[in-house]
């Protein structure tokens, strides 16, 4: 079929016709990019919520998950439903956060620039021995995004505001002291108990199935007893960790490596620098000029700074940055601070979003070259891995060329990439052994191309290190398996489950007979079991079954009018009978108090915070654009 298609691809009538559909796809890709695009996923009271925002929130909590869970929590990611729960929950954070963000802003919240201060130096992130530091401070907040303080100033205070509403729902709820005391008698309380257990297994011997109860089960079923999809593949992988012990590079090679690239081993210039701020304003740019024309005659830069720049923490420094680096500041600021070749130079009025500046140049270090000797092994192992890189790409080109014009097999291919023809285990749409742990390899194996056609598949690249084509050994479609092979599963599965209802029954028939009145003993005897007391069993902590034991304690007090009685399904299948005797109070104590009143209050914070959010969302006009969560499996 492939051939065909490059056969009839070559007359002068389907290239016109192929020129006609490049130039509307370009007129048609033009139009695309001149209309702005709504990608954004949600919109709360008009403000969107866009795919980017949710993308990283949501790799930040899989981040998290797969720290707390590890492998277990790998294993719900090939779960789509699970994702796409897992998504739309991340996404219900997001418009909380945005509820709240809102409502500060509507209740008129404010942080001052004392506040922010205070809190800045407070924040152990930014402390070296205990003690605040400016440098340590701007290198944090540059490398989480943020170029100017200002930035950062303006983050905390959303954030401080948005803290402070929290705050106020949360710190004004309190539980009194009855419901402390409540709750230490009702966590400590005891129970003296008696429960017998009914083996479900003795019924089994006089339960019998018949061949239609297995049939109708069978049809019932069927998607309990599936085959799964499964395929086999022939595989060449194209490795750059391969590729890199077949490069040698020599020291020539290495010193003209080292010419190609000497901006690697060259230092930047760098230029330490110091600077006064003044908000945009009214009065600005007659403060900025006034503080310039001091400047001029003599007046003190860091005095100056520390009295009038709006960058509190630069000012308390005197106005100081730290060391400078291309493409953190903004680019007027930049441009500015660049052009100071002396130390002590200061620089015009420079104006920015921020406000307008006065910079000062206080330290300067040149631009240095390290020796090629001080770097010949690090750059013989660069240089290595760039021609192996390089390499990588070419034959990548090589393999994805040969197995499309030799699509029935992958034996050319592997040998023009210098590479063998690997064969996979069995593999189905969830594997997850290496390479096929990744979705787009997955994706070609369960082509059509691959499956229906037996050919070769597209080259899948991995990473940038790695790519795989693919080829059909052995396919097993999806299928119900036959009778014949589960029958016996499901005879044992019928069988369980009419022994275990014999048990509830039987069970049934005995708590109506101690409800009556009626001594069970001789029953229970017969039944190959007797009463158990266990005195004193607590919630938590017993030797008892803990499915027995929470029955235990969901049962009412005893009365001389009716007894406290239940039964209760075990996970093996079992049924227990269960009695409640008597209920001894737990202890309570002034410590206790103390502790349940915190915790109730906790409670109390978490119920108002939700009732909060829900009252928010319930005047709000909010639009998901994402599919709403389902059921998973697991």
């Amino acid at each position: 079929m492939l051939e065909n298609i490059r056969e009839k691809s070559q007359g002068v009538a389907a290239k016109v016709i192929l020129g006609l559909i490049i130039i509307t796809f370009a007129f048609a890709g033009i139009g695309s990019y001149t209309n702005s695009v709504d990608t954004s996923v949600a919109e709360v009271n008009g403000d969107k919520i866009s795919q980017q925002e949710l993308e990283q929130a949501f790799q930040q909590q899989r981040n998290r998950l797969t720290q707390q869970y590890g492998e277990v929590f790998e294993t719900f990611l090939n779960d789509p439903i699970y994702l796409n729960n897992l998504r739309n929950d991340v996404l219900s954070n997001l418009i909380n956060e945005k509820l709240l963000n809102q409502s500060v802003s509507n209740l008129a919240i404010r942080i001052s620039d004392e506040q922010i201060k205070k809190t800045v130096l407070e924040m152990q992130e930014f402390h070296v021995d205990g003690v605040f530091n400016n440098d340590r401070y701007l290198a944090l907040i540059n490398q989480a995004g943020y170029r100017e303080s200002a930035n950062f100033r303006d983050y905390l205070r959303v954030e401080m505001a948005t803290q402070q509403l929290t705050q106020s729902l949360v710190a004004s709820e309190f539980s009194l002291p009855y419901e402390a005391k409540l709750a230490s008698e009702l966590r400590d309380q005891t129970r003296d108990i008696r429960f017998a257990t009914i083996a479900s297994e003795q019924f089994k011997a006089h339960v019998t199935v018949s061949e239609d109860e297995i049939s109708a089960y069978y049809q019932e079923n069927q998607n309990r007893f599936q085959y799964l999809e499964k395929a086999k593949v022939d595989y060449v992988l194209l490795d750059v960790s391969d590729i890199v012990n077949t490069i040698e590079i020599n020291e020539d090679d290495a010193k003209a490596y080292y010419q190609d690239n000497i901006q690697a081993y060259t230092s930047e210039e760098q230029r330490r620098v110091s600077h006064i701020l003044i908000e945009l304003g009214d009065d600005a740019e007659t403060t900025i000029n006034e503080l310039k024309n001091q400047l001029d005659q003599g007046a003190d830069f860091a005095e100056l700074a520390k009295e009038n720049s709006a960058d509190t923490f630069s000012a308390e420094n005197g106005g100081d940055l730290s060391w400078l680096e291309t493409g953190v500041m903004v680019p007027a600021f930049e441009t500015a601070a660049f052009a100071l070749v002396n130390e002590g130079d200061v620089s015009s009025v420079v104006e920015t979003e921020f406000g307008f500046h006065i910079i000062k140049l206080t330290e300067f270090k040149p631009s240095e070259i390290t020796d090629f000797d001080d770097v010949k092994d690090e750059i013989l192992t660069s240089a290595k891995n760039d021609a192996a890189q390089n390499k990588f790409f070419e034959l990548k080109e090589e393999l994805s060329r040969v197995s499309y014009e030799i699509p029935d097999d992958l034996l050319e291919a592997a040998s023009v990439v210098g590479g063998e023809v690997n064969t996979s285990d069995w593999l189905t749409r969830t594997t997850d052994i290496a390479p096929f742990n990744n979705s787009n390899v997955l994706s070609a194996v369960f082509s059509d191309i691959v499956l229906t056609e037996n050919l070769n598949s597209d080259v899948v690249e991995v990473s940038d290190q790695l790519a795989i084509v693919v080829h059909l050994n052995d396919y097993q479609a999806a299928e119900t398996k036959p009778l014949d092979v589960v029958k016996a599963d499901i005879e044992n599965s019928l069988i369980t489950e009419k022994a275990n209802t014999k048990a509830q029954q039987t069970v049934d028939e005995l708590l109506a007979s101690l409800v009556a009145g009626d001594d069970v003993s001789a029953r229970l005897t017969e039944l190959g079991t007797s009463f158990e007391v266990n005195m004193n069993t607590p919630r938590t902590g017993s030797n008892v079954n803990t499915s027995i034991v929470k029955k235990a304690f969901t049962l009412p007090h005893p009365s001389e009018e009716s007894n406290s009685l239940g039964n209760v399904v075990l996970t093996n299948g079992d049924v227990a009978l269960v009695e409640v005797q008597s209920i001894t109070a737990g202890s309570f104590t002034d410590e206790a108090s103390e502790q349940f009143a915190d915790q109730l209050a906790s409670q109390l914070a978490r119920s108002a915070y939700s009732a909060y959010i829900g009252s928010l969302e319930e005047q709000a006009d909010i639009t998901r654009k994402l599919g709403t969560s389902v059921d998973s499996p697991f």
